[in-house]
């Protein structure tokens, strides 16, 4: 493996967490980059609510100095408006400004934002430029779909387009937008926007759930880096299990019912301490249970963490968890090597 350059950041492992609505808040963030993540993106944050100074949104500007190098990821259709949400969250501290052109969700896609984008290439281009000028002193990223729909497979056109605009790496979530999250990614057009850009880094992004998933789509795409989404939610451990296969070959084991007790402990901490215990645990009622997915007990345990109040509810159901759950055989949990 070779490091990753994004403009003057060295990104290592090859591993970067992908922006997720609700998901990928500063303590997930900071609990991946323990685990071994090269980069972490914020959840998508909108440019209008940061142009209105929404005081909610600007609690989003949550990442900190563990979590280095950082990237915001914006949404919006109007240049001025995400040229001006990019100097906002430099100026607070960002490492990095990741444009979204692959959100589709309604409520995104139709104020002409996200990967509505895809549908007109030339207003893509023009947030694009408006984002590059406005934030000379940090690299700017794109992350894109296929395209909106499988009429046109808009990705490799914009991605020529996005490196001569001066962006410094694109990230291809490969499926169309139209897809949402269904059916299987089509990593063949990773590989068509790597053969179409000249020097900037093209990050893969779909259907990674194990090291060895990540391994295949390099050798099968030649993209520069992979970006691990779903598969991470409560598995933060997967980022550096990919990072070290990735780079020696060896899949070390699954962590242990132990391990994840005591790292969804963590994340309800971090949650709680950010948030304050109101917020904080009613948010985590729908993330803890994603620890525990594939173990033996786990849709009880699961029931009761949708349920709680207060971090001590939280700790009390963890504790109590730690016998219940099914240990792995240690002999099912030595390090491989994988040829």
């Amino acid at each position: 493996m070779e490091v990753m350059r994004i403009g003057d950041l060295n990104i290592w492992p090859d591993v970067v967490l992908a922006p997720m609505a609700g998901i990928t808040a500063h303590p997930f963030r900071v609990l991946c980059k323990r685990h071994g993540a090269g980069l972490v993106v914020t959840e998508l944050i909108s440019s209008h609510a940061i142009h209105y100074k929404n005081q909610k949104t600007f609690g989003m500007f949550d990442w900190d100095d563990e979590e280095r190098p950082a990237f915001c990821q914006l949404f919006g259709g109007d240049p001025d408006t995400m040229a001006e949400a990019a100097r906002v969250v430099v100026e607070h501290g960002c490492d990095g400004v990741d444009i979204n052109m692959g959100c589709w969700v309604p409520k995104v896609a139709k104020t002409g934002a996200g990967a509505a984008l895809l549908k007109d290439l030339c207003q893509a281009e023009k947030v694009v430029r408006a984002v590059v000028d406005a934030v000379p002193e940090v690299p700017v990223t794109v992350k894109v779909r296929s395209g909106w729909d499988p009429r046109d497979v808009t990705a490799v056109r914009f991605a020529r387009a996005a490196e001569q605009a001066g962006v410094k790496a694109v990230t291809v979530h490969a499926r169309f937008a139209s897809q949402g999250f269904s059916g299987e990614a089509d990593w063949d057009i990773i590989g068509q926007v790597k053969a179409a850009v000249s020097d900037i880094p093209v990050i893969g992004n779909g259907d990674i759930e194990t090291p060895q998933d990540a391994r295949r789509m390099l050798r099968e795409t030649g993209c520069d880096a992979v970006m691990v989404g779903r598969a991470a939610m409560g598995n933060p451990w997967l980022l550096g299990r990919i990072g070290l296969f990735l780079e020696t070959g060896v899949l070390s084991p699954e962590p242990t019912p132990e391990e994840r007790v005591a790292v969804a402990r963590e994340h309800a901490r971090l949650m709680v301490v950010q948030a304050g215990e109101n917020i904080g645990v009613r948010e985590l009622r729908g993330l803890l249970g994603h620890y525990f997915k594939g173990l033996t007990g786990a849709p009880r345990l699961r029931e009761a963490l949708t349920k709680v109040n207060t971090l001590a509810e939280i700790e009390a159901i963890l504790d109590g968890a730690r016998e219940r759950l099914t240990q792995t055989p240690p002999a099912e949990r030595e390090p491989t090597a994988v040829a």
